[in-house]
């Protein structure tokens, strides 16, 4: 039996943000090896911003994969799924980007707390209305 399309969507997703994080933890696995630190970050500035940039990840993306995912099974639209999926992903890897680059302020990272932000609230109110009958 075929998955419906936003099965395949959300599956996308899903597998995207995967990567992504995979991606975050070997930078920070590198550094490490590099640093020859093997808990935390040692006090050195590029390791503890990967460390807070996979972290992050870490911290969001997991519940708007749950969102993108019920949402899925729930029939919803293929591009109300692609839409969520897009937002959550630019926005993970534009705040990872720029994490990744500077520990104070930036605009991607900026950019990347709006655009996650959006992902959760576009989920989150597509959610609360496949719930009302």
């Amino acid at each position: 039996m075929d998955a419906a399309p936003s099965a395949h969507a959300a599956a996308l997703w899903v597998g995207l943000h995967l990567a992504l994080l995979l991606i975050l933890s070997v930078r920070v696995v590198r550094l490490r090896r590099r640093h020859a630190v093997t808990f935390g970050h040692g006090d050195i500035p590029d390791l503890a911003q990967a460390v807070r940039a996979f972290g992050n990840a870490t911290e969001y993306i997991p519940a708007a994969l749950i969102g993108i995912v019920v949402l899925a099974l729930l029939g919803a639209p293929a591009l109300l799924v692609h839409a969520t999926g897009l937002l959550l992903f630019a926005g993970r890897v534009a705040h990872a980007w720029g994490l990744s680059r500077s520990g104070g302020a930036s605009i991607p990272r900026a950019v990347g707390a709006v655009a996650t932000w959006l992902a959760y609230i576009v989920a989150a109110v597509a959610l609360i209305f496949y719930a009302i009958p």
